[in-house]
């Protein structure tokens, strides 16, 4: 079973690393290309205005788009494009964490019987409240931020042969990393619920769950979720809420932790390529969710916004 559990991770993770990799190669060569074009510069004149008020430079706007619109691995693809500081890095790094990927996972939330507007509020909300926070609060990081395994740009390129041979270079270094990520981490999660190990966490989430006003029933969407995200989650997490009866309120308290502070591994993991620390960003996804959590909960106990009801998934 061992085997088999590890040949199909392995397969899952080259498959991941396929899809994925198409994705980073392509935004990689093409916002490399873009650099030598007058497109990007205009765009950073445009918006470089809006951009300060958080702390980033008019070129950080590509991969907020990117990562909300696509998802994590694109913007990152972008990153690894542009030049940005070290503060820059972590504070986009910090915003994508909150808010990526809104067209799948929204969507996600939206069938699990979640309100669309009210994880698109509270996604983005986190995403530009820490940014402004993080700006204001921390005054180092001004250093040029080197991105792991691709090399620092000492010079601007020069003709187009060299422009798309440093661009082929970016993205295929950027794959590279993200396949040192993904296929691990494939064979991890396939092991995982191989070994059943999955319902072994959910019981164990039961005292947690409780701690953050919601019932015990609601472990396993919360296990799914921190474990393999909204959008990798989704199918358990929505098969769990059928078949456990979870209530209208503990879905919606259960979604703000999970918009908040999910896939805890893969989304920590995969900002390593930038150089980062990672520990500071976990910290700050999982002490914001366990606050906004209890914040709603603690409001929506003492005004009576909305009644605990059982069962109340819509098939």
């Amino acid at each position: 079973m061992l085997i088999g559990s590890l040949k199909r991770g392995l397969l899952v993770g080259l498959k991941t690393t396929w899809t994925l990799g198409k994705i980073i190669f392509s935004v990689t060569l093409i916002v490399a290309i873009l650099q030598y074009t007058p497109v990007l510069p205009w765009l950073m004149k445009l918006i470089t205005p809006i951009m300060k008020l958080i702390g980033l430079s008019g070129d950080a706007a590509i991969p907020l788009v990117l990562g909300n619109f696509l998802n994590l691995y694109g913007a990152i693809g972008a990153i690894l494009t542009l030049h940005f500081t070290v503060k820059e890095v972590f504070i986009l790094a910090v915003m994508l964490s909150f808010s990526h990927n809104l067209l799948v996972e929204t969507s996600v939330a939206a069938k699990a019987g979640v309100k669309v507007w009210i994880v698109i509020l509270t996604r983005l909300g986190l995403a530009f409240l820490s940014a402004i926070v993080i700006n204001l609060v921390w005054h180092g990081g001004s250093n040029t931020a080197k991105y792991g395994l691709v090399p620092e740009q000492t010079g601007h390129a020069r003709g187009i042969i060299e422009i798309l041979l440093q661009a082929v270079q970016k993205a295929g270094l950027g794959i590279l990393q993200l396949a040192m990520i993904v296929i691990p981490l494939m064979v991890v999660i396939q092991l995982l619920k191989d070994l059943k190990w999955l319902d072994i966490f959910s019981k164990g989430m039961g005292p947690i769950t409780r701690s953050l006003g919601m019932k015990e029933n609601t472990s396993t969407t919360m296990a799914a979720g921190l474990l393999f995200g909204l959008a990798y989650g989704a199918g358990v997490m929505i098969q769990a809420v059928k078949e456990d009866g979870v209530s209208k309120k503990d879905l919606t308290l259960a979604f703000i932790f999970l918009v908040a502070c999910h896939a805890v591994v893969e989304d920590t993991l995969i900002f390593i390529p930038l150089g980062i620390p990672v520990w500071p960003l976990f910290l700050i996804r999982l002490g914001v969710a366990i606050v906004l959590t209890l914040l709603v909960g603690f409001i929506w106990k003492h005004t009576g916004f909305l009644k605990r009801k059982e069962a109340t998934y819509e098939q």
